[in-house]
């Protein structure tokens, strides 16, 4: 699978396809595919997709820079990796909406595989969220100021 090693290139790629891309965080495609369903970490319940997130923009973002679109979508989970496992990688699917999972999340059915996102495109997200005149952080439930979590079993 090829890798995306800019977030211009993500930006490109997004601008390229349109609606129905996603990222997904986890150990890639050839651990995902074999069984493409999830399960809730808290309850252990089958979810009828692969769970990811949209890159497709909202109305409200308007004319704003898909750059920083994008960027944001990479910042909010960018947390994964050391709360998860530090194997986790972010990669790009298209794929088809099949519900949504316990965090609102968008489950994916029919996935196809488009690219790893590099470490550097997350430093570049990182930057390109630090620009920004809001005060915002990745959606950490064990990060600084937040409840610790729950050991996983």
């Amino acid at each position: 699978m090829a890798t995306i090693g800019s977030l211009d290139e993500l930006v490109g790629l997004l601008a390229a396809h349109g609606r129905g891309l996603y990222v997904r965080w986890s150990m890639g495609p050839l651990a995902d595919l074999p069984s493409p369903w999830s399960r809730d970490d808290l309850t252990g319940a089958r979810l009828p997709g692969l769970s990811a997130n949209p890159l497709d923009t909202e109305p409200w973002w308007g004319d704003r820079p898909l750059r920083t679109w994008v960027a944001r979508r990479l910042y909010d989970y960018s947390h994964l990796p050391r709360v998860k496992d530090r194997r986790v990688r972010p990669w790009v699917l298209r794929g088809n909406e099949a519900g949504r999972g316990p965090d609102n999340e968008p489950l994916v059915q029919q996935v196809e595989p488009l690219g790893w996102i590099d470490a550097r495109v997350i430093d570049e997200a990182d930057a390109e969220v630090g620009r920004q005149a809001g005060r915002w952080g990745p959606l950490d439930r064990d990060g600084a100021g937040g409840a610790p979590s729950r050991p996983l079993p």
